[in-house]
């Protein structure tokens, strides 16, 4: 009997092909052997037996089938051998094969960048600003590099960095070697933004509107909206955001900030705010959406960011609308908030002002904006929950008018704004700020937008809130330094619901997470938490400086965008944004893990293989820490 063996792979089809032409032509052999009862062949001619002429038609088809079978097995040895061999485990070399070398990695040592590349943001390079429009300010924006123009070096720190200071002294000061610029500490030494004494950078707290000190700024901030200080505002979106001295003292009162300021001459304000141990992005209201999904925010703040709010048709504030929950707060303080007694310091006319404050309001009403209140230099807006304002945007003669193009509300990666209004989704009962738990019951709380994750669930969401933290208490004996002040900047680069930063909401830390622009879109249910993140394809650079995150995790990652983004410059990414002495969790199949650890060898990282929490073979933990080291070439600083 002629057994066919179920080959799964893909590329077997021909050699499954081969095999039933092999099991046909013995059929054909057997029947051309067979004889009667009375001992004659059967193809002998007898004119009484009606078997003849099927007989003679089952040679015919013997015939060709011994013709086909010659096209489809000619390359038997070329092509059988091998793909047998990988499509048949062998129970006890089941573990060997998908290894580094199925993969064909070998071990590569990656050179270092020139010593100009110690402050390298690959997809907001100023050396490439030249290349893209001045229009809005969209040179500023995400432009990254080619294929054939990507960096496989490794950038080198700046000369004399040190390890940085560790939380929560950092808040107040860094080392002037880690973050070499002079130009914002000339610049805006006068308004206490930052202070340059000996080898240090200290930061008072000063900023343009606050002369008194950030706190001071944030109690006035707190007496005009009260749900800052119940637990009823948790994240919140600082844009043009200085060194960061606003979100820095939110973390204080128990408020989440991502600080957010383009690559523009102050040169380093997201370094500046990373180095300090503050929540920080690259990222401009430009052309395009912000990466992050709508509804998320439950405060956005500007104070004196120079964002024409009024231009273009009140754009800018419609992506600000966009991203803030309903019931949540825009805070403005800087002009034309208080005109009446700064115009004359900012350079324009008391009518020009005014004019500008009128039309602001007028903007913010059309987009169904409230003034909530409103105080001397900050003023307060809050965008409306009831339904009744969007209705109304539907009139053919509104500006701005209602979106219905098609554009999802929470597609952000690289999706230009739309000059029109986001209306908050009427099926969810419990997105608006009034109507979610407040801190920190929030945090573990299913949030309603889980249901719209492909087999998402409130049982889900338990049973995923569970797991990490059972993962979490392991990784904290793999990395002892989990929960001390050696690790505070964190990114979590494939998250699903948050519930690796979650678990460990305790430590001194904060986590960043992070979710493909190709997974399902799960950022919501993130912000909903109270944790904050962005939208990211690792086929590219993230918006962020060179040595800013103590600890990367990533759990699968490269089992599910292999197929798009090429290990070596995830790795190289990996390694230009993590600090020297920082750590990696790899989490990955055991296909991937001796791979990435061969490819960590080039890029000067020591690492060790680990059982997971449930010590399964398929899954492996790979513990990577990344070496000091300096540039052998020298510094044109």
């Amino acid at each position: 009997m002629c057994k066919i063996k179920n080959h799964a792979h893909k590329n077997l089809k021909r050699l499954y092909c081969c095999q039933i032409f092999k099991c046909f032509i013995q059929a054909c052999r057997k029947f051309l052997t067979m004889k009667h009862k009375d001992g004659k062949p059967i193809l002998q001619h007898d004119k009484n037996s009606t078997k003849v002429p099927m007989a003679i038609m089952f040679v015919v088809l013997c015939g060709f089938s011994f013709y086909l079978g010659g096209i489809f097995c000619s390359e038997k040895e070329k092509f059988a051998t091998n793909e047998v061999a990988k499509a048949v485990e062998n129970p006890k070399e089941k573990a060997a094969i998908p290894a580094a070398g199925a993969l064909q990695i070998k071990a590569v040592k990656f050179n270092e960048c020139p010593a100009d590349f110690q402050d390298y943001t690959p997809c907001t390079d100023p050396r490439r600003w030249r290349k893209f429009s001045l229009y809005r300010l969209s040179f500023m924006e995400r432009h990254c590099p080619p294929v054939f123009e990507k960096k496989d070096c490794l950038v080198p720190p700046p000369d004399g960095y040190k390890l940085p200071i560790r939380w929560p002294k950092s808040k107040d000061e860094c080392w002037y070697r880690n973050v070499p610029y002079d130009w914002i500490n000339k610049q805006k030494s006068n308004q206490h933004w930052l202070k340059k004494e000996g080898e240090k950078f200290h930061f008072p707290g000063g900023g343009t509107m606050f002369p008194n000190g950030v706190s001071e700024y944030v109690d006035h901030m707190q007496a005009l909206i009260p749900g800052m200080k119940d637990g009823t505002v948790r994240t919140a979106i600082d844009t043009g955001c200085g060194v960061a001295s606003w979100g820095g003292d939110l973390l204080d009162r128990g408020i989440l900030t991502v600080s957010l300021a383009p690559r523009d001459n102050h040169e380093a304000q997201v370094q500046f705010a990373l180095e300090r141990g503050i929540p920080a992005v690259l990222g401009i209201i430009s052309t395009q959406r912000l990466p992050f999904p709508s509804s998320s925010f439950d405060m956005a703040h500007c104070s004196r960011c120079l964002i024409p709010w009024t231009e273009f048709g009140g754009i800018y504030l419609l992506e600000v609308h966009r991203i803030l929950r309903p019931g949540g707060f825009w805070v403005l303080s800087g002009p034309p908030v208080n005109y009446e007694n700064h115009w004359k310091g900012w350079n324009t006319t008391i009518e020009e002002q005014k004019s500008d404050y009128e039309k602001l309001q007028e903007l913010l009403t059309s987009m169904c904006f409230k003034l909530y209140n409103k105080k001397d230099d900050i003023a307060v807006w809050q965008k409306l929950s009831d339904s009744s304002c969007y209705k109304k945007l539907e009139s053919p003669d509104t500006y701005p008018p209602k979106c219905d193009d098609g554009t999802e509300p929470d597609s952000a990666w690289y999706t230009p704004i739309r000059p029109c209004v986001v209306v908050p989704d009427q099926k969810y009962k419990k997105i608006a700020l009034k109507s979610l738990p407040k801190w920190p019951e929030r945090l573990h709380t299913a949030p309603e937008r889980v249901s719209d994750v492909r087999g998402g669930s409130d049982g889900a969401f338990k049973h995923d809130d569970s797991k990490w933290k059972t993962r979490a208490k392991h990784y904290k004996k793999l990395v002892p330094a989990i929960g001390t002040d050696k690790i505070r900047n964190v990114m979590d680069m494939n998250t699903l619901y948050g519930g690796f930063a979650a678990a460990l909401i305790d430590a001194p830390l904060w986590v960043m997470n992070t979710v493909s622009s190709y997974s399902s879109n799960t950022l919501g249910v993130v912000y909903d938490r109270g944790l904050i993140g962005t939208y990211h394809d690792w086929c590219e650079a993230f918006s962020t400086y060179p040595r800013t995150y103590d600890l990367l995790h990533l759990d699968g990652l490269f089992t599910a965008e292999s197929h798009r983004c090429e290990m070596k410059y995830v790795l190289l990414e990996m390694d230009r944004i993590l600090r020297p002495n920082g750590y990696a969790i790899i989490r990955e199949s055991s296909y991937f893990v001796d791979a990435v650890a061969t490819l960590a060898k080039g890029m000067k990282w020591g690492c060790r293989k680990e059982e997971t929490e449930y010590g399964v073979e398929q899954e492996k933990i790979l513990i990577c820490q990344k070496k000091l080291w300096y540039s052998s070439k020298q510094s044109s600083r």
